[in-house]
């Protein structure tokens, strides 16, 4: 089949069945169903947590931060797969916290009172301001993954940290060790690239399947439709992966990920001593981790591949 007509085909077909059954949007009131439903599935959305003023601040931010790293793939290479980009992995700092854009979003009150709820504790910590988004065009699915694992050696990654010498407990057996907080900037449909989540995934030990072994209910398990201005808001153990754009619109993300507060992974500095100090104050105890140590000069600037 030619390619244009499969993707014509693939249109309809998502228009028709992409999107989770029965998925739950919840009011930023409504944080006791917010944290069963987290609990239960490995994700919880809620709509209206950001005003208009910072929507607007969030949409610009992206604008700016899109535009920086697709000047240098003008080949729409990607660093995520063809035109998919990693807003982290795109940054010299691993990190997009030196724009205003990611800080503002420290102070959002519906997202503290969550995690509040969620950690069951305040001094949790963020781990990096980051997020991703795809262009159009961007007609792969993403394979589905999970953003943490058990101990590798520091060749492999410096990013794990959880190890049971023993053998006998992985870090799906804990306690959600970080969560991210995805933003949605614009309205997320069945045709931009919705994020598909695989509920009750994250105690799974099961092998995640791969493109081809993956059923068609998992490939149309997306989180979808769900207005700007909502937030979603991921155990990073569950099963989770990126889908087709197949609208002329850009999609994008952006993220603020958390870690628990019995939980550590190494940390890059993503914001100078300056601008920390600028921070309200909760958003500094936050993130605490993330500065730069006073004096030292923080170099950030897009990069196709993060150091």
């Amino acid at each position: 089949m030619p390619m244009e007509q499969a993707l014509t085909a693939l249109k309809t077909h998502l228009r028709a069945n992409s999107g989770i059954q029965g998925l739950e949007i919840l009011k930023p009131t409504e944080l006791e169903r917010a944290v069963e439903l987290f609990d239960r599935d490995g994700f919880v959305v809620l709509e209206k947590v950001l005003s208009t003023d910072e929507l607007a601040l969030l949409q610009s931010g992206v604008a700016d931060a899109v535009a920086e790293i697709t000047a240098l793939d003008p080949e729409g290479s990607g660093n995520r797969g063809a035109k998919r980009y990693s807003f982290g992995g795109s940054s010299l700092t691993r990190s997009q916290l030196h724009r205003p854009a990611w800080q503002m979003l420290l102070s959002i009150e519906p997202v503290i009172q969550l995690l509040d709820a969620i950690f069951g504790n305040p001094d949790y910590s963020l781990r990096s301001a980051s997020g991703d988004f795809c262009l159009p065009g961007a007609v792969d699915y993403q394979r589905l993954h999970t953003d943490v694992r058990d101990w590798e050696a520091p060749d492999k990654t410096p990013f794990s940290a959880f190890q049971d010498p023993r053998g006998n407990v992985s870090i799906r057996d804990l306690p959600c060790p970080y969560v991210c907080v995805n933003f949605l900037p614009q309205d997320i449909h069945a045709l931009n690239g919705p994020t598909r989540q695989i509920p009750g995934t994250q105690k799974s030990r099961e092998r995640i399947p791969g493109l081809k072994a993956e059923p068609e209910w998992m490939r149309l398990s997306t989180v979808c439709p769900a207005p700007a201005g909502s937030i979603m808001v991921r155990d990073v153990r569950a099963w989770h992966g990126g889908t087709p754009n197949l609208s002329d619109e850009v999609r994008s993300i952006p993220n603020l990920e958390f870690y628990a507060p019995w939980f550590r992974e190494p940390v890059v500095p993503g914001i100078d001593y300056a601008d920390h100090q600028l921070l309200p104050d909760r958003a500094r105890q936050l993130t605490r981790f993330c500065v730069a140590e006073k004096g030292h000069d923080l170099v950030t600037g897009a990069t196709l591949r993060a150091p």
